[in-house]
C-alpha cells in the first residue's frame, strides 16, 4: 500500500491536472480518504488559527482568547477540546488556587508545522498574485 501512495512522487502536478498522466485509481481513492480525514480533523472555523497560535509555545486559555478576540469562550473551549481529543493539543492543569490551564501542541501536533509553512508560502504567493492581477486590471483593494 505504501508503494501505491508514492506512485506519483516526483511527477509535476500540472501533468496530472492536465490529464497527461493518469493516476492509479487506487491512489486517488486513498488520497480522497486521507484528505477527507485531514479536513475532518482540522475543520472548524478556529482550529487552524488555534494550532497556529500554539505554534511553538505554551499558552493559557485567556491568552488564546486575546489572540483570537472574535472567538467566544464556549467555542474556544469546544475547539480546544476537539483538538485535544485528536491528540494535536496537550492540556496541562496546574494545581493552584485558582487552577491554571495551559495548552500547547503535542508532539503529534508538531507534525503539522510543515503544513503551516506551506500555507504561509501559499498565502503570500496568493496575495501577491491577487495584487498583481488587480494592478493589471486597474482595480484597487
Amino acid at each position: 500500500m505504501k508503494e501505491d501512495s508514492r506512485i506519483l512522487e516526483g511527477v509535476p502536478p500540472e501533468l496530472i491536472m492536465d490529464k497527461k498522466i493518469a493516476p492509479d485509481p487506487r491512489h486517488i481513492e486513498d488520497c480522497d480518504i486521507s484528505i477527507g480525514e485531514a479536513i475532518r480533523v482540522l475543520s472548524g472555523k478556529w482550529k487552524l488559527s488555534l494550532l497556529h497560535e500554539l505554534g511553538g509555545q505554551t499558552r493559557r486559555f485567556n491568552e488564546l482568547r486575546r489572540a483570537l478576540p472574535d472567538i467566544s469562550q464556549k467555542m474556544l473551549t469546544q475547539q480546544l477540546r476537539e483538538l485535544e481529543e485528536e491528540g494535536l493539543v496537550k492540556r496541562n492543569v496546574i494545581p493552584d488556587n485558582p487552577p491554571k490551564v495551559e495548552y500547547s501542541l503535542s508532539a503529534y501536533g508538531q507534525t503539522l508545522r510543515p503544513l503551516f509553512a506551506v500555507m504561509l508560502d501559499w498565502g503570500a504567493n496568493h496575495r501577491s498574485r491577487k495584487a498583481q492581477s488587480e494592478k493589471l486590471s486597474g482595480k484597487s483593494s
